[in-house]
């Protein structure tokens, strides 16, 4: 058997860490590259779901499975193994007695011009908050509605417990074979969100507000949009490598429901805070402070509420041992 390791300078120390393990065991592996060379029976990558997001937004090989593997003690839906507890089921890893679950992916179009597939969801909003986004969508040519709103998310089941969770959406088990669209805020106060069949063309047409509108795939990266999105179900799907045979989606979800039931209590500034670092992964404070655009005081006492909670973890970067990094502790 032989395994590719992607990792990023944030994850060299981890990338050592498992490829000792995968030494001890007798597993043959090598850095993953853009460059082609070694074959690899699968690839484990680092950085829990980010990672994992991160990875197949680069030009890989799509059809090999993935292992995510997070180095925080966060539980995640697309990375479920944490680095200290790796060891413990390599064995599972070498003899392959592992699930191979394939997540749908979403491809996207802006302006008629393809960009990369996503896991998670497709945002469309105005550059600017607090601006109104007209738009009309139309599912397989045939026109749901023209909307004024925030904005407007289209998300596969497994980015449904992301940001459209947040918004307001359902929460789609991974296996359903459906797309979901909702409207943020919409002016029409019936505007729900609509289910779909993973088979449609769903095109956001007509894009306009006060100032340029951009696309947010799966919340990492922007682009600017004229006038029209366009999505429909990628080929491959993504095939996620489950060793875990007890932690599915739904263990996952049940952790995320404690998690939210708790946020009803928190400050507003906790609950930006833990979203940040639940979608964003572990950053310094500094980070916290420029990604949220909240003061540093606020900053210092949100993480100080966290903390205290129990819901989030202080520990030294590895990179700079004066810098503190936070992250998701892990939710029992």
């Amino acid at each position: 058997m032989q395994i590719g390791i992607y990792s990023t300078p944030a994850t060299e120390t981890a990338a050592k860490t498992l490829k000792k393990i995968l030494d001890d065991s007798d597993i043959k592996s090598f850095p993953i590259t853009k460059s082609k060379g070694k074959q690899a029976d699968c690839v484990i990558v680092l950085g829990g779901d980010k990672g994992v997001r991160n990875y197949f937004h680069r030009t890989f090989d799509a059809t090999l499975p993935i292992l995510g593997i997070s180095e925080g003690e966060a539980s995640g839906f697309l990375a479920q193994i944490d680095l200290r507890e790796f060891a413990s089921y390599v064995n599972v890893l070498k003899k392959q007695k592992y699930i191979v679950e394939k997540v749908p992916r979403l491809g996207v179009k802006i302006d008629g011009r393809n960009v990369y597939p996503v896991l998670n969801d497709v945002a469309v909003f105005s550059s600017k908050s607090a601006i109104l986004m007209e738009h009309t969508l139309r599912v397989n040519g045939d026109e749901v509605w023209h909307d004024n709103s925030d904005g407007i998310i289209v998300s596969t089941p497994i980015g449904s417990s992301a940001y459209s969770m947040s918004a307001g959406g359902p929460v789609l088990f991974q296996d359903s074979a459906v797309f979901e669209i909702i409207s943020v805020n919409s002016l029409d106060v019936t505007r729900r969100p609509i289910i779909v069949s993973n088979e449609s063309m769903i095109e956001i047409d007509d894009i306009s507000a006060r100032l340029h509108c951009e696309v947010v795939l799966d919340g990492l990266e922007r682009y600017k949009v004229n006038k029209t999105v366009e999505c429909t179900q990628f080929s491959p799907p993504a095939k996620i490598i489950r060793l875990k045979k007890d932690t599915t989606a739904i263990s996952a979800l049940a952790k995320k429901v404690h998690l939210a039931e708790e946020l009803l209590s928190m400050p507003p500034s906790s609950k930006l805070l833990l979203k940040t670092l639940e979608y964003e992964g572990s950053l310094t404070q500094k980070d916290l402070a420029n990604k949220t655009l909240l003061p540093d005081r606020t900053v210092r006492l949100a993480l100080s509420h966290l903390l205290k909670k129990g819901y989030v973890k202080k520990k030294v970067s590895i990179r700079d041992a004066r810098q503190k990094i936070y992250e998701i502790s892990k939710i029992e």
